[in-house]
């Protein structure tokens, strides 16, 4: 069995002891190969998501929504983010790590404007309309709830009383 992983800043091979030193050769360059892959597709942690949550509020929101804390969290299997305007903080599913940047930004944004206005009324989905992509990611989420077969929930009137989302995505049992 080849296997390789990091340790600080080195990366070791394991390697059979009867190979010869060609197929050494090919198998350390094959295992840096995937190794380097592996790295790249690791979510960024809660820090970069707080930098990406500055960056989104500073372009979208005229830098209006500065959160206190945004980080990632497991426990939200429901959701795929929340936002609790008195505490400033921002969560989002660990789901999302993966899905392409586009969908996060999005996810990230529809709480960073929670942060500014609560429910989901009408002053709330214009702010999201500087977003160019609030359509395509809604959609994009819309397909993820439908191919895991979760059932998708219709447009529900908000807790708050304020007029639903104009094109249904709570899901899977997104409230906010």
């Amino acid at each position: 069995t080849v296997s390789a992983r990091r340790e600080g800043d080195r990366v070791v091979v394991f390697l059979p002891a009867r190979m010869s030193a060609e197929e050494e050769e090919h198998w350390v360059a094959a295992m840096l190969e995937r190794l380097a892959a592996r790295e790249k597709r690791r979510p960024a942690g809660d820090d970069a998501l707080a930098r990406r949550a500055e960056e989104l509020s500073g372009r979208y929101l005229a830098g209006r929504a500065r959160p206190l804390s945004v980080r990632w969290v497991t426990n939200q299997t429901t959701r795929w983010g929340s936002c609790t305007p008195a505490e400033g903080t921002v969560r989002l599913s660990h789901r999302l790590q993966g899905m392409p940047e586009y969908v996060v930004d999005y996810v990230l944004l529809h709480e960073l404007a929670h942060l500014l206005v609560p429910g989901h009324g009408p002053r709330f989905w214009k702010l999201l309309e500087a977003y160019p992509l609030t359509e395509r990611a809604r959609g994009y989420l819309e397909g993820v709830v439908a191919a895991a077969g979760l059932p998708h929930l219709p447009d529900l009137p908000d807790p708050c009383g304020q007029e639903a989302p104009p094109t249904g995505l709570r899901g899977p049992g997104d409230g906010g």
